[in-house]
């Protein structure tokens, strides 16, 4: 496969970040990828284990020239960096994102960004519980969701960002800013919200110790709470900057919960299975989909 992209910075070298510059590399379509992470420690573990072509020890040196640069920073940090990096960026070059929610990213970014920049922001629908650096892997988003928001942008840019995620293994759509925020508030948010307070409700009842939680855990409460690990300063600005969707969603996701303790109070066993049964066929529609693969502990680089 042929570069689509000459030069791709990184700013953040997270799970997402270095999972894109192994599939970039696996694909042959960056012929240099820089990157650049806000601690010293994480620039020197990316460099230890070879992640980018080099990294940088600041943000300036890291978009310098480049065609395509990538904010895989929490949310609540993309307006300082689009601040501080504005200045440097190449006439003609890509700008794109990989935060979780987009409403509030297109707020943050968008007016600090030269006219002679395109700003595309996207959200790859990929991902684990682990964070960092070593956290990264080439398949990551193989046969996943990629969602990009035009936002305006030329058409000749969004297809090339297009076409880069394809390379990377993902099947890209398109959508809007708001739509994508409240899909997402159902498809994501939420149930982590949710998998973060079970594990806090577990840890509430004093009944149960943290060692029986621990020795005790049957396969439906790991797989639940596994999401649970999540990096939780990622999470917290998702929920900030999202949070009227998700407001809306978690207030139909208690209506659901308290038709569903009626039914258990009153021994209404036909509503149970009814529900039961219709939520199953959703989860087979998910699997059917191929959006139930588990990530592997191998496929980055190790030397």
């Amino acid at each position: 496969m042929s570069v689509i992209y000459d030069k791709v910075a990184f700013i953040g070298l997270g799970l997402i970040a270095s999972s894109m510059f192994w599939a970039g590399q696996r694909a042959g379509v960056v012929g240099h990828a820089t990157g650049f992470a806000r601690t010293q420690q994480t620039r020197t573990t990316a460099r230890d284990i070879g992640l980018c072509d080099d990294i940088r020890d600041t943000l300036i040196e890291t978009v310098l020239d480049a065609d395509l640069i990538v904010l895989a920073v929490p949310v609540g940090a993309m307006k300082a960096v689009a601040q501080q990096i504005a200045p440097h960026l190449k006439s003609g070059c890509t700008v794109t994102d990989v935060g979780s929610v987009k409403r509030e990213v297109i707020d943050a970014v968008a007016p600090y960004l030269p006219e002679t920049v395109h700003f595309v922001p996207g959200h790859p629908l990929a991902g684990t519980e682990h964070s960092g650096p070593e956290a990264g892997f080439a398949t990551l988003f193989d046969n996943r969701w990629c969602l990009l928001v035009p936002n305006g942008a030329a058409s000749d840019a969004v297809e090339r960002l297009g076409r880069y995620w394809r390379a990377l293994g993902a099947n890209v759509d398109m959508m809007d800013a708001d739509h994508h925020d409240r899909v997402l508030a159902v498809t994501s948010h939420c149930p982590h919200l949710i998998a973060y307070t079970m594990v806090g409700v577990a840890d509430d009842l004093r009944r149960v110790t943290d060692s029986e939680v621990i020795k005790y855990s049957a396969a439906g409460f790991r797989d639940f709470t596994r999401i649970a690990a999540s990096d939780p300063t990622m999470w917290r600005d998702v929920f900030l900057s999202n949070k009227d969707a998700t407001l809306e969603i978690l207030g139909r996701f208690t209506e659901e919960l308290f038709a569903l303790q009626r039914a258990i109070r009153t021994g209404d066993g036909d509503h149970l299975h009814d529900y039961f049964s219709r939520t199953r066929a959703i989860r087979r529609g998910i699997i059917d989909a191929g959006q139930d693969t588990e990530a592997p502990d191998f496929g980055r680089r190790k030397d």
